[in-house]
Formats: structure tokens, sequence, C-alpha cells
């Protein structure tokens, strides 16, 4: 399979996923994306079958993952991706407080770790907002 190269050239249009099982924290999240970047191009997936496909076609810039999914777990989700998709930064979010959590999420190539008790909207804010400058560097680069 090809890499591929997700880089903006601008913050329009920057594209996210959301992997998370649960229908209202991914509303939640979602929405606060929208309030803080109206531009952002937001979808949203469910489970770990869907994951994959989503990705592929939509080619996200960014990815919030949740580690527990139905079907295939969001570590292992992470790690294909990572091998596939190596320009797309990964966020992993857990329920789960614990450096065990931390070092597999990093092992898996994960670019951050969030756990969803603490998800701060500036925290969020001033990541994406970091991704979304490295994007903009590599987009000049090429």
């Amino acid at each position: 399979m090809e890499t591929s190269k997700v880089s903006p050239t601008r913050n329009d249009g920057f594209k996210t996923l959301i992997v998370e099982d649960s229908h209202s924290f991914r509303q939640t999240l979602k929405d606060s994306l929208q309030a803080l970047f109206p531009s952002m191009v937001i979808q949203e997936a469910e489970d770990g079958r869907m994951v994959l496909q989503k990705v592929d076609v939509f080619l996200p810039h960014l990815i919030f993952m949740d580690i527990q999914l139905p079907g295939e777990n969001g570590l292992s989700l992470t790690r294909k991706i990572r091998a596939t998709h190596p320009d797309i930064k990964i966020i992993i979010m857990t329920s789960h407080n614990g450096l065990e959590y931390q070092e597999a999420a990093s092992q898996c190539g994960a670019n951050h770790f969030i756990q969803k008790d603490s998800l701060d909207q500036g925290q969020i804010e001033s990541l994406i907002k970091s991704f979304m400058a490295v994007s903009r560097k590599d987009a000049l680069r090429n």
C-alpha cells in the first residue's frame, strides 16, 4: 500500500477522524473541535472494522483513537495505520489511568496520549495547532 502525504496547505480542510464507540463522547468531542476549528472536516468511526477503511478513503491528518473498541482495539489499529500512513497524527484516548497504557500507546506509534477524564479544551486546541503547523511546514517542503 502506498504511503499517504497528508499535509494541508492551510488550516482549511484539516481532516480529523474520531474513533470512539461512545456516541455521546464522540459527539461532545466533535462539537468541541468544530467550535475551536470551524473549517475542520470531521468524520467518525465507532468500531475497529470501520477505521482502516475510513483512513484509506478519508486520509485524515489527525485521528483521535480510543483504546477499547468493538472489534479490533485502538492500539492494534494505531500500529496498522502507522505502518501504512506514517504522516497521520494519532492521539490515543482512554479512560484508563496507568503508565502501562501510555507506554503501550507510544510503542504502537501514537503521537500523544490523553486520559478522557482529564480532557482539556485548551490542551486539545494547542495540540491540534501544533499538528497543523507541522503539516503546513511539511506541505511547504514538498
